[in-house]
């Protein structure tokens, strides 16, 4: 009767994980229609060309006073959201570990998102402070949940579930992109025939992005639970947001080989990040090419991100996910490499540089994530994941503003891309050097068979 009662509870136990891990994965289903249509595809050409309209005579813009060219517009109002997010994340996570609380702090994050995305629909004409400052909002606001979200992943997954866990979680968020672009693809190319301008039918693919983000939020906030806190309140007349961050970045110099994998992460996932972001400008205005090309493109990045995040995930249980990363980042610096060279208004080259970013992209992503959950000591999982999201998109203000500089000098796209690859090769000399079982050992958890 006892051992009975035991494989009941383990059974109810792991039923109740499952059906939390699949919670998990639907916020991964919307949220990533915001870093696909809108981050990815739209925004990029749109408020660059919105930017133009109310650039002067020598093609700046002049924001509180400052003449920015206005071609990178968008890529200095990425790097300020970032900025932004850094400043935001610490107080937040500190929240987080005081109570225990997370889904209150990952709904207020997720809707301020979800509502500054909506409100891209009235960018139009010259508005270029409108969307700049919509941009902003969202891209931090989607930092803050990433990192709350993220942070979920020790808790609802053992060490040996990890990776395929994680690689689910990419997969599900690059199929929400693939079946909305679709949609997009219908509204954008037939806009004419639906009674809308382009512009028009551009920020309704904005909108739309917001309102699919604040609506399948709902099912991971219905599934996920809160954990009690193990973490000590702050003494009464401390900032408990500084003081955590103080805290954390005390703690993790006890782990040193943790701070070296985020050091190495922080570099190519800077260059990543800045791939999502500023391949379509690139496209647009590099290469020529026209908007249902760029939307294609990034469909089939989509659908090859399903299959290659699930398919490294595979790669990672026999070569282990260090190594699956290793292998990624050296696909990531011959991708952009031939980037460089590819030949304007071709879109067939296009697609066979999108089909390659498709491959590494979302398994690059989810090992880094699930890799780094091993390095996380018991009971840390809000903090460290702060630092961790602070590395993934907080700290991912050095790639745009490196593009931005690098076009603004040379007025070139193509050096503006190529100028990425240091990103890649650093972080792979960085992540090579790092003794990962010895890290997972220092954290207190148990070293999986591969990794």
């Amino acid at each position: 009767m006892g051992t009975d009662t035991v494989r009941a509870g383990s059974a109810d136990e792991a039923a109740e994980r499952r059906r939390e891990q699949r919670g998990w994965y639907f916020y991964d289903w919307a949220c990533s229609v915001y870093s696909t249509s809108v981050l990815t595809v739209f925004l990029g050409p749109y408020l660059t060309s919105v930017a133009k309209s109310a650039s002067d005579a020598d093609g700046f813009v002049h924001p509180l006073g400052i003449p920015v060219r206005a071609g990178s517009f968008f890529a200095y109002s990425v790097s300020l959201s970032v900025v932004v997010a850094v400043l935001v994340m610490p107080l937040v996570g500190a929240a987080a570990d005081r109570t225990g609380r997370k889904k209150p702090l990952l709904a207020a994050a997720a809707y301020t998102g979800a509502a500054a995305t909506t409100g891209m629909f009235f960018l139009g004409g010259d508005r270029y402070l409108l969307g700049g400052a919509l941009l902003i909002v969202a891209n931090a606001a989607q930092s803050v949940a990433m990192m709350l979200y993220n942070s979920y992943l020790p808790q609802i997954a053992p060490p040996e579930e990890r990776d395929a866990v994680s690689s689910r979680g990419w997969a599900f968020g690059y199929a929400a992109g693939a079946l909305v672009l679709v949609v997009n693809l219908v509204l954008y190319t037939g806009h004419e025939s639906f009674g809308l301008s382009e512009s028009a039918a551009v920020r309704i693919c904005l909108a739309s992005a917001g309102l699919w983000w604040g609506a399948f939020a709902l099912i991971p906030l219905r599934r996920l639970r809160d954990r009690r806190s193990e973490t000590k309140a702050a003494p009464e007349g401390t900032a408990p947001g500084l003081r955590q961050l103080a805290a954390t970045v005390r703690d993790m110099r006890r782990h040193p080989h943790t701070l070296a994998f985020l050091l190495a992460y922080l570099i190519y996932n800077d260059g990543i990040q800045t791939v999502i972001s500023q391949a379509s400008v690139y496209g647009s205005e590099e290469l020529g090419l026209g908007q249902s090309t760029l939307i294609g493109a990034v469909l089939l990045v989509q659908v090859l991100a399903v299959a290659g995040a699930l398919t490294m995930g595979r790669l990672a249980r026999i070569y282990g996910a260090k190594r699956t990363i290793l292998g990624s980042l050296v696909a990531w610096t011959v991708t952009l490499g031939a980037g460089y060279f590819l030949p304007a208004g071709a879109p067939g080259w296009f697609f066979v540089l999108a089909a390659g970013i498709g491959l590494v992209l979302g398994g690059s992503q989810a090992l880094s994530r699930s890799l780094f959950s091993h390095l996380v000591p018991p009971g840390k999982e809000a903090e460290y994941f702060s630092a961790y999201e602070m590395s993934d998109r907080g700290m991912s203000w050095l790639g745009p503003l490196l593009f931005g500089i690098t076009y603004q000098v040379t007025g070139s796209y193509r050096d503006a891309i190529i100028s990425l690859v240091a990103f890649f090769v650093i972080g792979f000399v960085l992540l090579a050097r790092v003794p990962v079982r010895r890290a997972i050992g220092d954290a207190g958890n148990p070293i999986p068979e591969r990794i």
